[in-house]
C-alpha cells in the first residue's frame, strides 16, 4: 500500500497550516486540500503509475497517513502540517485513523450477558429510515407506546459513547429489542434497547450513515434475519442481524466518489439502494475532470446481493466536451444524486425518489425532480422536474472563477429528503416532498406526478445550505418540516395551507435562529426535532407549542465507559418505539456542526 501511494512524484500548491487545521472539521475542505495537493498526479493520465482516486479509496487511512509521514511520500509531504496529512488520509479512506484499535478494546467492557433469539415480530419497531414503506416518519400509538401527555416527563435512561467518533451519522433502527446504528468510523452497532449493552459491532471500511433495514432471509429453513446498510464508498452490506457476521457485500457503483447517504429500502426480498456522490464537492478545482457521476437506484436480491437492475437518473453516459486551460478533460452530463431512501408504492408497483442538482450545463430534466420507477424493472414511469437548470458545484463563487464552474451557477436546490406517500380522507393520494428551497410540493402519484399543490414555507432566500434538507414527517392531517432558518412548520395535507409555524429563540448574542436541517419525527400529537444547537425538542402537533426539550451539548456518563459528549444534529432524526425515544447526537461537515459521539435513550420513569 505504501508503494501505491508513493508513486506520485510531486505535491503542488501546498496549503498553509491554518487551512489544514480547518480541513479536520469539514470534508469539503479536506476534499479541496486533496485536489490542490495530490490530484495533479493521482488521476492524471500523464502519471500512469500513480494510483487513481478509486485505488486510493480502497486503502486504509493508516496506510495513507503512514506513507505521508514515514513512508516514501514523506519528502513530498514534508511541508504539510500533520493535521493536513490526517485530513487527506481520512478523506480518501472515508474513515477515522486508529478506530480499529480503540473500538475493539472498548467493546469488551459492555458485552451483553445473553443474546436471545431475534424475533422482529415480538415487540414495537422502527425499521429503516421512514418507519414504513411510505417514509412518513410517523409512529402510530401501538408502535410508539408514548403519548403526548407523557412526553414532558421523558428522562434519560442510558447513554452510549461511540469510541473514535465525531459524527453519529446513522439513524437508530429498533427491531426485536435491539438498536442498530452506524457511525462515521464505519462501525455498525447492535445494542440492547433496554440497557445499551453491546450485542455486536461490525466495521465497514468507510463511514455508515442513513439507517439500517432488517428483514428475513427467504428459503433458509428456521427464521433468520439480515441487517442491511450502505457505506460512504458505495458499498452495500448484509450482515446477520443476530450475530453481526457478514453475509455479503457488493459495490453498487464504480465511480470513485460514489457513496450511499440514503438508507436502502427493503421490500419483497429486494433491496432498493439510492446512490449519491461527493463529486460536486471537488469538481470546481481545475485539475479535476468535471464531471462524470450520475445518480442511480440499484435493486439487489436481498438474500445474495445480486444486482437485478440499475437505473441511472441521467440516462445518457457522460462524454468528453472540452479541455480547460490546464489541459484537464471536462465531461457532461452529470449530477442527479439520490441522497435519500426510496419510497415504496405497492399499489402502483412503483418506487419514488427525489433527485439532486446538475453538475454540468444544461442541467438534465431529471435533476431536482421527483421520479417514479417500476419496482420490477427499474423503468422510468414518469419524471416531474420542480426546479430547472439548477447547476451547482461547491466553491463556484465570484471570488473563485474556475473554468470548471457553470456559467450560471445555481443554488443547490436538491430534494435531499424522501418523498412521503399519503392517502387523503377522500381517497386521493399525494407524494409530499420538501425541497431545499423551502417549497413543499404535493404530486399526484396516480396522474404521472401532476402537481396538486405547492407551498413556500421558507424563511430565507435560496441558499446552498438549504431550508428543508433531510426530511419531514406526516400524520393523517398534516406534514411537518424543520427549517434551517430556525423553526418548525406544519402544513395541511389537503391543500398545503400553513397550519402553524413555531420559530426558535435566537442564539444568544447572535440574533440568528436555531437551524433545523435534520429529519423530524412524529407520533400522535407530537413532533420531535433535533437542531444544530444540540437541542432535541418536542412540539405539539396541534399548535406547535413546545412540550419538552433536552440539551445534548454536555458530557455523559455512558453504559460502556467511553467518554462521550453530544453535538449538533444535522441529518438523522430521533426515532420512537416501545415507549422509548432514541436520539443520535453529533454531526460535522457542514454549517460548522459540532462533533459528538453519543446515542441517548429516553423513557418515562
Amino acid at each position: 500500500m505504501r508503494r501505491a501511494v508513493a508513486l506520485c512524484a510531486v505535491l503542488i500548491a501546498l496549503l498553509p497550516a491554518a487551512a489544514s487545521a480547518v480541513a479536520q472539521e469539514s470534508p469539503f475542505v479536506s476534499a479541496r486540500l486533496f485536489e490542490q495537493t495530490c490530484a495533479a498526479c493521482h488521476g492524471n493520465p500523464a502519471f500512469e503509475r500513480a494510483p487513481d482516486r478509486a485505488t486510493l479509496r480502497r486503502m486504509t487511512p493508516e496506510a495513507i497517513y503512514d506513507s505521508l509521514t514515514t513512508g516514501s511520500m514523506r519528502v513530498q509531504a514534508q511541508d504539510l502540517a500533520d493535521d493536513a496529512k490526517r485530513a487527506i488520509a481520512e478523506y480518501l479512506a472515508d474513515r477515522k485513523l486508529g478506530v480499529a484499535q480503540i473500538t475493539d478494546a472498548m467493546l469488551i467492557a459492555n458485552r451483553c450477558a445473553a443474546t436471545p433469539p431475534l424475533d422482529p415480530t415480538a415487540v414495537s419497531a422502527w425499521n429503516g429510515w421512514g418507519v414504513d414503506l411510505m417514509n412518513t416518519r410517523y409512529q402510530p400509538s401501538e408502535g410508539a407506546r408514548l403519548s403526548a401527555s407523557q412526553v414532558p416527563r421523558l428522562k434519560l435512561r442510558w447513554a452510549f459513547g461511540f469510541p473514535g467518533t465525531a459524527s453519529v451519522q446513522g439513524q437508530p433502527t429498533l427491531v426485536a429489542g435491539r438498536v442498530f446504528v452506524g457511525v462515521d468510523t464505519g462501525h455498525v452497532y447492535a445494542l440492547d434497547a433496554a440497557s445499551g449493552c453491546v450485542h455486536w459491532a461490525f466495521r465497514a471500511p468507510a463511514g455508515v450513515r442513513g439507517a439500517v433495514s432488517v428483514g428475513p432471509l427467504t428459503g433458509q429453513g428456521s427464521p433468520r434475519y439480515s441487517a442491511y446498510f450502505g457505506d460512504m464508498r458505495g458499498n452495500v452490506y448484509a450482515v446477520d442481524a443476530a450475530s453481526g457476521q457478514l453475509r455479503w457485500t457488493v459495490s453498487v457503483d464504480d465511480h470513485p466518489l460514489a457513496r450511499i447517504t440514503g438508507a436502502p429500502q427493503l421490500h419483497g426480498n429486494r433491496l432498493y439502494v439510492p446512490v449519491s456522490a461527493h463529486e460536486e464537492d471537488v469538481a470546481a478545482n481545475p485539475t479535476y475532470p468535471c464531471c462524470t457521476f450520475r445518480g442511480s437506484v440499484v435493486a439487489l436480491d436481498a438474500d445474495t446481493g445480486r444486482q437485478i437492475w440499475k437505473t441511472y437518473i441521467i440516462p445518457e453516459a457522460p462524454r468528453p466536451t472540452r479541455k480547460n486551460s490546464k489541459g484537464t478533460q471536462l465531461w457532461a452530463p452529470a449530477g442527479g444524486a439520490v441522497w435519500s431512501a426510496p419510497t415504496i408504492d405497492p399499489q402502483n408497483h412503483a418506487l419514488y425518489v427525489g433527485t439532486g442538482d446538475g453538475y454540468t450545463q444544461p442541467a438534465p430534466r431529471t435533476t431536482d425532480a421527483i421520479m417514479a420507477l417500476d419496482m420490477d424493472t427499474g423503468k422510468v414511469l414518469w419524471v416531474k422536474q420542480d426546479t430547472e437548470n439548477d447547476v451547482w458545484l461547491f466553491g463556484c463563487l465570484p471570488s473563485n472563477p474556475s473554468e470548471n464552474c457553470p456559467q450560471d451557477v445555481g443554488t443547490d436546490q436538491d430534494f435531499g429528503a424522501s418523498p412521503i406517500l399519503k392517502t387523503l380522507p377522500d381517497g386521493r393520494r399525494i407524494l409530499v416532498a420538501g425541497q431545499k428551497n423551502g417549497i413543499v410540493w404535493a404530486h399526484d402519484p396516480d396522474r404521472e406526478g401532476a402537481v396538486v399543490w405547492k407551498t413556500d414555507v421558507s424563511g430565507m432566500r435560496p441558499d446552498p445550505r438549504g431550508e428543508i434538507v433531510w426530511g419531514g414527517a406526516a400524520d393523517e392531517a398534516s406534514a411537518y418540516f424543520g427549517l434551517n432558518s430556525g423553526g418548525l412548520v406544519a402544513v395541511r395535507l389537503t391543500n398545503g395551507e400553513q397550519k402553524w409555524f413555531t420559530p426558535l429563540e435566537p442564539e444568544p448574542g447572535s440574533g440568528q435562529r436555531r437551524g433545523q436541517s435534520s429529519a423530524v419525527t412524529a407520533i400522535p400529537g407530537v413532533v420531535f426535532s433535533g437542531g444544530w444547537d444540540g437541542m432535541v425538542r418536542a412540539f405539539s402537533a396541534d399548535n406547535g407549542r413546545l412540550l419538552w426539550e433536552y440539551n445534548t451539548l454536555q458530557q455523559f456518563k455512558t453504559v460502556n465507559g467511553v467518554a462521550a459528549k453530544g453535538g449538533s444534529m444535522g441529518a438523522p432524526g430521533p426515532t420512537v418505539a416501545g415507549g422509548m425515544l432514541f436520539v443520535p447526537s453529533g454531526y460535522v461537515g457542514v454549517q460548522n456542526g459540532l462533533p459528538g459521539n453519543v446515542l441517548l435513550a429516553f423513557s418515562v420513569p
